[in-house]
């Protein structure tokens, strides 16, 4: 069976000590797949002493490396770096940490479009490290989405009760409305229904698309977006099969969409989502990048400097990660 490949994130935050902590935990017990990391051998050892185990390393395979913790502990490891930890502090990452961000995403990439991996969970990386290392790109779906040659993709973020994907993401509240077209839209919705069916196995997956204004614009009191943008790029995507409905005032859908009467809604702009998701998933949600040839799931967090180290972070978001990318792998 293929295996989940975890990309450590950068080694001066938690990526490292939340892979041993789940590790230690057995939480990658409940997944059916092998879980491989993509790291720093190194690195990760020293996250073994936060919990009091001395890593041992030994060679695997060809390309694979052993790290075992106490009597039954053991990560299998594709070395991608070789930092010298005794440089490395948390919360200050430097140019060879940026390098080796990227360097881990880039490995895990070519692992899945080779078809020897079944997808990858991203732990998290800095932004500001990986562009000084020269890989210009906001984040890692960008870089995903540039190296697996897709144009449009889509942020969903997700948990067991509610799913919202993204027609916009991070932008200036006052710069939403001008960035939003019937075609964003549309497409966002086909991205979405295509891979629920894909990814997800929902022949007809039920999709709830917001709108922009209070109550819906009030048949235009409010604003026009709903007449002229949102409503036609439903029509559109019924006109092709797709079970989409709205557009729905946002102050009461999410309640009939955490019933269970929707299986994603599709949201206008960042907050329009995130604040119920994290309302209901704040430790356990999972970011999702639909639209890609490969299976990419990543962790709801950052690299959280503040609890580097100290072996408190939770591993709850990477869980839930790894969880659904085995059901989306399985599909």
């Amino acid at each position: 069976m293929k295996p989940l490949l975890i990309t450590m994130g950068d080694p001066s935050g938690i990526g490292p000590e939340i892979i041993v902590k789940a590790l230690l935990d057995k939480s990658f017990d409940a997944i059916s797949r092998p879980i491989h990391i993509v790291g720093d051998t190194a690195v990760l050892c020293q996250a073994g002493k936060i919990f009091g185990h001395i890593g041992k390393e030994e060679a695997y395979k060809k390309e694979l490396s052993s790290l075992t913790f106490g009597d039954n502990h053991r990560l299998l490891v594709h070395p991608a770096s070789k930092l010298d930890v005794d440089s490395i502090q948390y919360g200050k990452p430097d140019l060879p940490c940026g390098l080796a961000m990227a360097n881990y995403v880039e490995h895990a990439i070519t692992q899945c479009l080779d078809h020897s991996a079944a997808g990858i969970v991203t732990c998290p990386i800095n932004k500001a490290a990986i562009n000084a290392a020269g890989y210009h790109f906001p984040g890692h779906t960008e870089l995903l989405a540039k190296r697996c040659g897709v144009e449009k993709v889509v942020m969903m973020l997700a948990g067991e009760t509610l799913k919202v994907c993204l027609v916009t993401t991070h932008l200036a509240y006052r710069d939403i409305p001008a960035r939003l077209s019937q075609e964003e839209i549309l497409q966002t919705i086909q991205i979405t229904a295509k891979a629920f069916q894909q990814q997800f196995g929902m022949k007809q997956p039920r999709l709830a698309v917001l709108a922009l204004n209070p109550h819906a614009s009030e048949n235009g009191l409010f604003g026009d977006e709903e007449q002229h943008i949102i409503a036609p790029a439903i029509k559109a995507a019924q006109a092709q099969g797709i079970t989409a409905s709205g557009p729905h005032s946002a102050d009461t859908l999410f309640h009939f969409a955490v019933q269970g009467a929707y299986d994603a809604v599709i949201c206008m702009y960042h907050d329009q989502g995130l604040i119920p998701l994290k309302l209901l998933h704040f430790d356990d949600a999972v970011n999702v990048t639909l639209g890609l040839p490969i299976v990419r799931t990543s962790v709801d967090h950052g690299t959280a400097y503040d609890l580097a180290g100290t072996g408190t972070a939770n591993t709850a978001s990477l869980i839930a990660a790894l969880k659904m990318a085995d059901q989306m792998a399985n599909h």
